[in-house]
């Protein structure tokens, strides 16, 4: 990876060069380290992060995949610089630090207590109850769209919302190809039984947000396109973020390989919303 120096020969990323190899790079092909305290972590970090507080990284060295490139980030980046030097000193080969930490980052980010994904799984999951689970929480964010589609007389609100829900609908047939491809016995019910399910399931959207609650909570916000991709953008954000957890809480090794390709499948949500603000005029922003 593309990378400078600091006056302290601590191997330097920016902000931009973060995000640009984060939508180059499969998710699991890399690690994201975050070296600040619970309770910051909680407030905000990156998607998929994993919490190390830098006093105990030294103890938690085996925790990492020294085989992947690791993108180390605090608050500022004080702690990162330290932390990228202590693991290089300990044989990591391709590790770096956010320069200026999270404060310098531009992107989303999510909110949560790290072991907010536990809240979702044991980590002994089969593929199947994922893709389940995943086609649920999908099925919840498109009836989302649904609803404000059928309600608002903005135009281009319309057609961005066509497109969302287009783009879950194409989720949802991903993660239907893949339960079909699990020929095993612990494929319990048929891909029309995974749809009934959800249809029949609870309101929640991508993330384990509750549909109902939420829309309550941000109906101010939900007037114009603006607003709507701003709140689309952190709901996909937070999918995410509660994906990669997952995957790293996971015991099953396909079961975190399907995590990973549904995450990567919430990137190119995120892009998509992307394309549609880089498309809006300033004067609709």
């Amino acid at each position: 990876m593309g990378m400078g120096q600091d006056v302290d020969g601590v191997q330097t990323l920016y902000s931009d060069e973060v995000q640009s190899f984060i939508r180059e790079h499969s998710e699991g092909d890399y690690v994201l380290l975050d070296v600040r305290q619970p309770g910051e972590y909680a407030i905000a970090h990156l998607p998929g992060a994993i919490l190390i507080p830098l006093p105990q990284l030294a103890d938690s060295l085996a925790d990492l995949d020294a085989a992947k490139p690791i993108i180390v980030y605090c608050a500022v980046g004080g702690r990162s610089r330290m932390a990228t030097r202590l693991l290089a000193n300990q044989g990591f080969r391709d590790v770096s630090h956010l320069q200026g930490g999270i404060q310098a980052w531009e992107d989303r980010t999510a909110t949560g207590p790290r072991e907010f994904s536990l809240d979702f799984i044991k980590g002994d999951e089969s593929p199947e109850e994922i893709i389940r689970m995943a086609y649920r929480m999908e099925e919840g964010l498109k009836r989302f769209h649904e609803a404000f589609h059928a309600e608002t007389d903005d135009a281009a609100l319309r057609a961005l919302l066509t497109g969302l829900i287009k783009a879950e609908e194409n989720h949802e047939k991903t993660l239907l190809e893949l339960y079909e491809s699990l020929a095993s016995p612990a494929r319990k019910a048929p891909p029309d039984q995974i749809r009934e399910f959800s249809a029949a399931g609870s309101r929640l959207m991508e993330g384990g947000i509750d549909m109902d609650a939420f829309m309550k909570q941000n109906q101010p916000f939900l007037n114009d396109a603006a607003g709507y991709l701003d709140l689309a953008m952190m709901i996909e954000t937070q999918a995410l973020d509660l994906y990669l957890r997952m995957a790293a809480d996971s015991r099953n090794e396909l079961t975190r390989k399907i995590l990973y390709r549904i995450g990567n499948e919430e990137k190119a949500h995120l892009d998509l919303l992307g394309r549609y603000l880089n498309e809006k005029s300033p004067a609709e922003r």
